[in-house]
């Protein structure tokens, strides 16, 4: 029965999913006729909160794609592959490889959403070069789905915006909250460990469960996962000033002495807070060194950037849809606030917890941005909660897990794993619904009946 129903969600969405690009244009027309019906504002005036949030997400996108070809670029050094292959070597079946990458990617997501990201997919293609009949398809699905619980981590938003306290935490709570509310309530409060340590340990129990049996099985050709490693200069070759300087290792690694000077810097100083920038700093600078010149850092560099278009094109789309999802029409509303108030609505003290995620999962299917969900929701959901008596750090953490869950039917944060696996959304989103549901049944009971 539960590989039926799998199978019947993979046919589903491999059928009917249109390509992640169609897929923003077709929530923008969304969103542009939601605006108009609840908030009551003009074609025209959705337009232009469209074009004033087309931009939006440029330095994002940028972070986005360097996620990616940083990533992709260190996975692919001599030394680094070597290590991933011996990793993958530990592993001799299918079903373990998928356990094994769910399991690696959820604590790497655990500690930081962008490292775990890519390793979670970088150390899916290696098993995938290894391991003889395992299904890529739910191999990359698996890697992502540890992108589920980030939230709830170390890198978490949300959690971390609250612990930071200031006058911006007492705006945008409307009062709600006067103080900076400590991560030990929120990321190690008991019942958000709970969740999170339910899913750690059964969400890979849940993908293996999931891996299609004898024909269904849909492999990849090993050597179709081969990245070209040819050097640019052949050593036949009469090597010019300009190639000598490209293939010295002098100049690797006195820029990558130069990298690592401020990332020690950085770590003395901060601890070990990772964020986008330090990570692809840290990516791309262990790349150059490892990589021992800088022609082969560039040709790496080369292979590595043919996955970034998704990320370049779509996320100004997605940009716009959260420009029409905050678009304050004259009355004071906007679509994101009609539907967290609809939510409010119909919640009472015992289902606030459930209703606010399940708000917050809807939300982000049009604003995939922890930042910008915080922003749309807490003026709203956070005031709501006090009124009925729920705490905030669990109406916080409703909005937090809301905001992770529904990222498994959402290709906007899977563009980078999809980029480095040389896959298609409609590939893997089969079997992410499958974990949708199973989380968010986990999730809503651990936030109604936990803490």
């Amino acid at each position: 029965m539960f590989k039926k129903f799998t199978n019947a969600c993979v046919t589903l969405m491999q059928r009917y999913l249109p390509d992640p690009f169609l897929f923003a244009v077709i929530l923008t027309f969304i969103v542009l006729g939601l605006g108009i019906i609840l908030t009551g504002q003009g074609l025209m005036d959705m337009v232009l909160h469209w074009s004033g949030g087309f931009w939006g997400l440029l330095g994002f996108s940028m972070q986005m794609t360097l996620v990616l070809v940083t990533g992709h670029t260190l996975a692919n050094a001599p030394i680094v592959k070597k290590g991933l292959s011996s990793l993958g070597g530990v592993v001799k079946t299918p079903t373990q490889a998928i356990m094994t990458v769910t399991l690696i990617s959820s604590i790497a997501c655990w500690i930081n959403w962008g490292f775990g990201l890519v390793i979670g997919a970088l150390f899916a293609k290696e098993l995938a070069r290894q391991i003889e009949g395992v299904d890529y398809r739910l191999l990359i699905a698996s890697a992502y789905s540890g992108f589920l619980v980030w939230h709830s981590g170390l890198s978490g938003s949300i959690p971390l915006k609250l612990a930071t306290g200031g006058e911006d935490l007492v705006e945008v709570t409307g009062g709600s909250i006067a103080e900076a509310i400590s991560t030990d309530l929120t990321i190690f409060s008991s019942f958000n460990l709970i969740i999170f340590l339910v899913i750690l340990f059964t969400l890979p129990l849940l993908n293996k469960a999931m891996h299609p049996k004898g024909d269904a099985v849909v492999a990849v050709d090993p050597r179709l996962l081969e990245e070209n490693d040819e050097d640019a200069v052949s050593g036949s070759k009469e090597m010019t000033p300009g190639d000598k300087m490209e293939n010295s290792p002098v100049i690797s690694m006195m820029i990558g002495i130069m990298g690592f000077a401020f990332i020690i810097y950085y770590f003395i100083k901060n601890g070990f807070r990772l964020n986008l920038n330090i990570v692809n700093f840290l990516f791309l600078f262990t790349g150059i060194v490892l990589h021992g010149n800088p022609r082969r850092f560039l040709d790496a560099v080369k292979n590595a950037t043919k996955g970034t278009s998704g990320i370049i094109i779509q996320f100004p789309f997605y940009a716009g849809i959260m420009g029409m999802m905050t678009g304050i029409s004259p009355e004071g509303l906007s679509l994101a606030g009609a539907i967290s108030n609809w939510f409010v609505s119909i919640s009472n003290q015992t289902t606030f917890p459930l209703f606010t995620f399940l708000s917050a999962g809807l939300v982000n299917f049009f604003v995939p941005s922890g930042g910008g969900q915080w922003a749309v929701q807490a003026p709203i959901m956070m005031p709501a909660g006090a009124e009925l008596g729920v705490s905030a750090t669990k109406t916080a953490m409703a909005i937090a897990w809301g905001d992770a869950w529904t990222n498994m039917i959402q290709p906007f944060w899977a563009l980078p794993a999809l980029g480095i696996a040389g896959l298609g959304a409609r590939d893997i989103m089969g079997f992410c619904v499958v974990d949708l549901i199973y989380t968010g049944i986990i999730i809503s009971c651990g936030l109604m009946f936990l803490g």
